[in-house]
């Protein structure tokens, strides 16, 4: 038996599913308003920061309190995955095709990581770039540092990822969408707390302690697409559905 995954039907699911996201208001409120909230708080803080608070500044973190844009904006879109075409009636067409379920769920997470990886980093280079032009030289030179902006970049998609494979799993087994999203937000939001508390330096942070960090997203998002296609039940959601 032919193991392989096909590329043309996880592009297709791909294809589907972000026309699905930009016809979805949900999905895009979530898209906005969350990132909104995440950076308008550190942004109105640091725009009141004096030059004098530099070295206070330099020796935490603030601006990896982003991170929790792909911790949790991820985990409310992949949510829409199963749960959504559920609710719309939509999913017995899909799983009624050849599509093997692993093609199925990695063309779902690739439809939500596309966007989220976009918003995420948009909103950070937004975020910088409002540091650069209205806080104080000294508090900007504080705060956009090479080392954190390398995590910034590394651990987004991480994030990402894991949170997806957690809201695809959830919204697998999961009869309503709202639901779904609720419990997709709840369980990610340990990665909130960590990346919150090495912000503001109540985690010091380390190479060490980022590339461990690192090592460990990476297994979890290879388990996480084990899980998920494992609890990926075809003939319950078919008949489900019906």
């Amino acid at each position: 038996m032919n193991t392989a995954l096909s590329t043309r039907r996880v592009k297709a699911v791909v294809r589907k599913e972000l026309k699905e996201y930009r016809r979805n208001r949900q999905v895009v409120a979530t898209m906005v308003i969350l990132p909104l909230l995440f950076s308008i708080n550190p942004l109105v803080e640091i725009f009141a920061l004096p030059a004098a608070s530099a070295p206070m500044v330099s020796h935490g973190y603030g601006l990896l309190y982003l991170l929790g844009i792909p911790a949790l904006v991820p985990a409310v879109v992949a949510a829409y995955s199963v749960a959504g075409e559920r609710q719309q009636g939509t999913l017995e067409p899909v799983l009624s095709t050849p599509i093997r379920r692993e093609e199925f769920l990695l063309g779902k997470a690739l439809a939500a990581l596309i966007p989220s990886l976009a918003v995420s980093y948009g909103v950070y280079a937004f975020v910088i770039a409002c540091v650069e032009l209205f806080a104080q030289p000294a508090v900007a030179s504080a705060l956009l540092r090479g080392p954190e902006i390398i995590a910034q970049i590394v651990f987004t998609p991480l994030l990402a990822a894991w949170s997806i494979w957690v809201g695809v799993a959830i919204s697998t087994r999961a009869s309503d969408l709202r639901v779904a999203q609720q419990l997709g937000m709840l369980a990610n939001i340990p990665s909130v707390v960590v990346t919150s508390l090495v912000a503001y330096n109540v985690i010091h942070a380390s190479f060490g302690l980022a590339i461990g960090a690192a090592a460990v997203l990476v297994l979890l998002v290879g388990f996480g697409w084990r899980v998920a296609s494992a609890v990926l039940d075809r003939e319950r959601l078919i008949a489900g559905a019906r």
